[in-house]
């Protein structure tokens, strides 16, 4: 599936890639207009409304990813209830497998996330995963969200990387054809970002069904190594 031997940089997304999309489908599509409702004192059909109809205008911007936009948008604390569901915020199964087996490795390992800081924060003391990579970036620190071509301009100043020898996993397919655009070769999608959801169509991505499927070579590579 992937020709490591080929791989400089791995750029890994957060939410729906290494960790599992179940928690934020569910602290927004439920969660957050319950307590919108309570707050407003609104019925919860109209709230849900609401919400989802000012997400769905937003969606692949900035804001659309930022904590401060919507506590101050629905005059809730976004990141509090977020701690308050953190139980939830769960990795994929084998992403840490996979991220301890790059580790060593000549290969730099890049969390590139549209994820908020705090966010990133609160996920990262949860799944305790954060010394696993060599560098965390978030596009709220570049100003465009990972959909925008400026975002991987701005990237590539910040952390210089090769497009041919990057490969990026993310479940985006906006992300990953932004990338491909900027020259990204090596791309792969996740067709179940969301465990309790079904798989969707990965369209012109290979899709990773599994981080076992490409956990082959650092097995293979390790056996051959041993005494």
């Amino acid at each position: 599936m992937i020709d490591w031997n080929h791989i400089e940089s791995v750029f890994l997304d957060l939410d729906g890639t290494l960790l599992d999309l179940r928690f934020d489908n569910h602290f927004w599509v439920e969660f957050i207009p319950e307590h919108y409702a309570q707050h407003h004192q609104l019925a919860p059909e109209k709230a849900r409304a609401e919400v989802l109809a000012r997400m769905k205008q937003l969606r692949g911007t900035l804001d659309w990813y930022c904590t401060d936009f919507w506590s101050r948008e629905l005059r809730l604390d976004i990141i509090a209830l977020k701690a308050a569901k953190r139980h939830l915020i769960q990795t994929r199964p084998g992403a840490e497998d996979f991220l301890t087996a790059l580790q060593g490795g000549p290969r730099r390992v890049v969390l590139v996330t549209n994820a908020h800081p705090e966010t990133i924060d609160l996920k990262m003391d949860q799944t305790g995963i954060a010394p696993l990579f060599d560098r965390i970036i978030s596009s709220h620190d570049l100003g465009y969200p990972k959909e925008h071509d400026r975002f991987w301009k701005l990237l590539h100043k910040t952390e210089p990387f090769v497009p041919e020898k990057t490969l990026l996993i993310d479940d985006n397919l906006a992300v990953l054809r932004s990338a491909a655009a900027h020259g990204i070769s090596h791309l792969l999608a996740v067709p179940c970002p969301d465990s309790t959801r079904e798989a969707v169509d990965t369209e012109e991505f290979r899709g990773l069904g599994a981080f076992d499927d490409i956990l082959g070579f650092f097995r293979d590579t390790r056996e051959a190594s041993a005494p």
